[in-house]
């Protein structure tokens, strides 16, 4: 080797410590890269209905925590299993109305549960609720099986907007209750209704899980950074991880956006009809009171009218009798007290 070639080969061998110095500095920019990944990284909305069908849909672990931490079940009766079974309750007849909801499953004791996210509220959606509650309840049995096996149904609803405005809680359960005595229940039956703008974060550690539940449901939309407390829990974790952007098709993707893009259209039809429905309501109420303040104006004068005539009329009679007697030579005093009029009144007759 020439003398040059032998130079050149020395000095581009590196000592052990700047190899160690070459790693650390890779190493870094490893770290600073993922870093930043992280920091760029795009979480879906869980609420959207591609989302929230893939975390509770497709996962019995997830939606088994969520049930347990949002319905009314006492430690004794909390889920431990969970099979899926189709969303859409069609109906016996094809002359019946067909139904799907989110979300359905039922678990080793026979329970069925319905769960749906709802974005837009209309007092419509209550009875729908109830409709399809009452299906998956009566259709559990065959015609020659006992009542005694029918299973409760439990429907949890998870809203995105206030619907009980005069009402603080955002925790809303109906049953079939006694009226006199609402803590008599017909076991069947449980409708829960959650409305989420109302929930607001504060810690329950004996509610630990629902609060962490109502979170990521309403904090993980467009999320760029993950909250501490949700990655410290295996389940809410998972359910984060579903919600990488990264982890859907370009279809899916598409899918998404129309589905927000429907949300919008809805939501400005259902703005622009309740604001029609009080302009009409404003004024059909005010012709409606204006009419009925004419009419009680006219009832109110004409009653009134009567009984100013009735007052004149006695007064004129009491006065003709007051002049009989005042003719007649009778008191005065003895006069004013039998006709009511007072002695001036007398003596001016």
């Amino acid at each position: 080797m020439c003398p040059d070639c032998l130079k050149r080969e020395q000095s581009i061998k590196l000592q052990p410590s700047a190899i160690i110095r070459i790693g650390i500095v890779f190493s870094y920019r490893k770290i600073l890269s993922l870093q930043k990944k992280i920091t760029l990284m795009r979480y879906l909305d869980p609420r959207a209905d591609l989302t929230f069908k893939r975390v509770f849909g497709e996962h019995p672990d997830l939606v088994i925590s969520l049930l347990n931490a949002l319905l009314p079940l006492d430690k004794d009766h909390q889920v431990k299993s969970v099979e899926y079974i189709p969303t859409e309750l069609v109906p016996d007849s094809p002359l019946k109305k067909n139904s799907i909801v989110d979300v359905r499953c039922k678990d080793e004791e026979g329970r069925q549960f319905l769960v749906e996210m709802q974005m837009i509220w209309s007092e419509e959606f209550k009875q729908r609720v109830l409709f399809n509650a009452s299906k998956a309840y009566v259709r559990q049995l065959d015609k020659h099986e006992n009542y005694e096996l029918l299973q409760p149904v439990y429907s949890l609803n998870l809203v995105n907007e206030i619907f009980e405005p005069d009402m603080p809680n955002y925790y809303h359960q109906y049953s079939v209750a006694n009226i006199d005595h609402p803590e008599k229940i017909i076991e069947g039956l449980h409708l829960i209704f959650v409305e989420l703008p109302k929930f607001k974060p504060q810690s329950y550690s004996e509610r630990k899980m629902e609060v962490l539940w109502l979170r990521y449901l309403t904090e993980m939309g467009g999320a760029s950074k993950v909250p501490q407390e949700f990655l410290e829990n295996p389940e809410v974790k998972k359910a984060v991880d579903i919600l990488e952007e990264s982890s859907y098709t370009p279809a899916q993707l598409e899918g998404y956006d129309k589905f927000w893009d429907t949300v919008r259209t809805e939501r400005t039809y259902y703005s622009s009809a309740r604001r029609l429905g009080k302009k009409e309501g404003f004024k059909e109420g005010h012709e409606q009171g204006h009419k009925e303040g004419l009419e009680e104006g006219l009832e109110q004068g004409h009653k009134e009218g009567l009984e100013e005539g009735l007052e004149k009329g006695a007064l004129k009679e009491k006065a003709k009798i007051a002049k009989t007697m005042k003719d007649m030579g009778l008191p005065i005093d003895a006069i004013s007290k039998a006709t009511g009029l007072s002695a001036e009144e007398v003596n001016a007759l």
